[in-house]
């Protein structure tokens, strides 16, 4: 049985140098992979792009109502129709993205299709609530893998915080992509703490405030 397999971390890990890594050594064998990502996505149109440079067009991208095992299906058999050979291994960027039953339909391709499934993606947003489908993925997903960067102040980085200019914010909606108007920033815990005042503003949860009395938690060190 094949796997879904989900590689997170933060922003500026290489995600994307990673997955554009895997399509080239399944293709140096001689195998036919796919490349897809969300609709909303518009960072590089229809492509992958890393920060250190690679770009590749993908084979698809995902609209939220879109049935991912049905466009699997499709974009599979026209690779049989153009090469004659199967899909080895189904790429997927930007994984927090798609919706939960999105995700589901990862899980299926795998294990039904007996295609390996390799999906790249963030834990959390800027305000340190999971994405929905990144959530789901670390609910079902066979193997998880974390892919390590380190903050400015030379820790490791577990948070994505946004910057509008040279100011940090920490209100928003979940979704801004990295552009012109908006960055992000991969900060330790530490740090995110001294940008936001000392608060992890959780959306649906009660903001939870470490300014006061208790002593600092022995990860943020």
């Amino acid at each position: 049985m094949s796997k879904l397999y989900f590689r997170y971390g933060a922003m500026n890990s290489g995600k994307s140098t990673a997955l554009l890594q895997a399509a080239y050594n399944y293709e140096e064998r001689g195998q036919q992979v796919l490349l897809a990502k969300p609709h909303i996505d518009t960072k590089g149109d229809n492509a992958i792009v890393s920060r250190l440079g690679v770009t590749r067009q993908v084979d698809f991208t995902i609209a939220p109502t879109d049935d991912v095992y049905d466009v699997f299906a499709r974009e599979r058999a026209k690779v049989f129709e153009n090469t004659g050979l199967p899909v080895s291994c189904l790429l997927v960027d930007e994984a927090q993205f798609f919706s939960e039953a999105q995700v589901d339909d990862l899980l299926r391709i795998a294990i039904v299709e007996s295609v390996p499934v390799l999906a790249y993606g963030i834990r959390t947003d800027f305000q340190t609530v999971a994405f929905p489908g990144s959530r789901r993925l670390l609910e079902i997903a066979h193997s998880l893998e974390e892919l390590k960067t380190i903050c400015r102040c030379g820790r490791k980085a577990v948070f994505n915080a946004r910057t509008v200019g040279d100011d940090f914010i920490f209100d928003g909606d979940q979704v801004a992509i990295d552009g012109v108007d908006v960055g992000y920033q991969s900060l330790c815990g530490a740090c995110y703490l001294d940008e936001s005042g000392g608060v992890l503003n959780s959306g649906w949860r009660p903001k939870i405030d470490f300014s006061y009395g208790s002593a600092p938690d022995p990860d943020f060190a």
